[in-house]
């Protein structure tokens, strides 16, 4: 019996260890930039200049669907499927768009590329393109995230917008930062467009 709590023991001790690591690691990953110009109790609002994204389209209605699919596909072609065969570093965070008019994921690039730099996608189903520059509101949570706890902060984000007489535009989209088998220090968010004047 001692032998057994000291061996859990020590499994418990290298995993909080392993995810303790993970996490550190992954708050090196380059994020894509932006700079808030306005907190409010429990979001803010950011200015996010020109970003270039490799994108999916997919006709996913749902998170389980397109986080699937559609991670794999960008994760293919930074991996080394693109003309070049050339590995490109994972940013964060990831984008998705879920909506029944069709959805969308995005990997941001690094900022060492633009449209011209970057290989080609041997799947051409992944898209590179440059995102227009814009204002967003952003509310941040954090765990695993799911369609109830999507759902959850883009209702509270939009009446949090509704409460400031801030005018969101478009769809409430998601921001993932972290890789699955990371357990702790997870962060997420809820942005949607919005109208803003400096």
């Amino acid at each position: 019996m001692k032998k057994m709590l000291i061996t859990l023991l020590v499994i418990f001790v290298v995993l909080i260890a392993l995810q303790s690591f993970m996490a550190i690691s992954t708050s090196n990953v380059e994020k894509q930039k932006y700079r808030v110009v306005k907190k409010e109790s429990g979001f803010e609002v950011r200015f996010y200049p020109p970003a270039t994204f490799a994108t999916i389209r997919s006709s996913a209605k749902n998170y389980r669907e397109l986080s699937g699919s559609g991670f794999r596909k960008i994760a293919g072609y930074i991996f080394g499927n693109n003309e070049a065969s050339a590995k490109i570093a994972m940013t964060s965070p990831v984008h998705m768009d879920i909506n029944q008019d069709g959805s969308s994921m995005s990997f941001v690039m690094p900022s060492e590329y633009d449209i011209k730099s970057l290989p080609r996608p041997n799947d051409a189903k992944v898209e590179i393109h440059e995102s227009p520059s814009e204002y967003a509101a952003a509310i941040e949570f954090g765990g695993y995230a799911n369609d109830e706890t999507i759902s959850k902060y883009a209702e509270q984000l939009k009446k949090s917008l509704e409460e400031k007489g801030i005018k969101p535009i478009g769809h409430y989209r998601y921001l993932g930062y972290n890789p699955p088998y990371q357990l702790i220090g997870r962060k997420n968010e809820v942005i949607v467009a919005v109208e803003w004047k400096e």
